[in-house]
């Protein structure tokens, strides 16, 4: 009995040992359908451009991806890797405005970090990416509540 109770036993403590993490990812459905402003550069409030903009994002259906990195409006395809749970906007496209004072510097931060793949840590409020050189932290925005 002690050898049948071991043997059924084994399976189901292997199973609860080897969680999958990749559940814990966060999924495209978290993102779609929604509008954030960035509030931080890293851990550095972000304030209004001479043009009087925030740089922000919206992600729509089907990852389709569009917003402002400071100065010019880009767009491109988000993705999140199905491997490591990280983000970014594939095949970036952006007007390409000469910017005043410090809005190139941060559209240069901006979208870089949104095109190279970034970290995400999703709250309720808040959706933080970051890169290997940046860690921009948007602000939920939605234009209809």
């Amino acid at each position: 009995m002690k050898k049948l109770i071991t043997c059924l036993s084994l399976p189901i403590l292997l199973a609860a040992c080897s969680s999958n993490s990749k559940t814990d990812f966060v999924k495209p459905v978290d993102l779609q359908h929604h509008h954030w402003v960035l509030s931080e550069i890293d851990g550095k409030e972000v304030v209004k451009n001479a043009m009087g903009s925030v740089p922000d994002l919206e992600i729509s259906e089907n990852m389709q991806s569009n917003g402002n990195a400071g100065c010019n409006g880009f767009h491109g395809q988000a993705e999140i890797n199905k491997d490591t749970g990280q983000f970014r906007i594939n095949k970036m496209g952006m007007t390409m405005k000469l910017c005043p004072g410090d809005a190139m510097k941060t559209e240069r931060i901006v979208a870089s970090t949104l095109s190279a793949w970034s970290n995400i840590d999703l709250t309720k409020e808040t959706l933080k990416l970051s890169s290997k050189e940046h860690t921009l932290t948007y602000t939920l925005r939605d234009w209809v509540n």
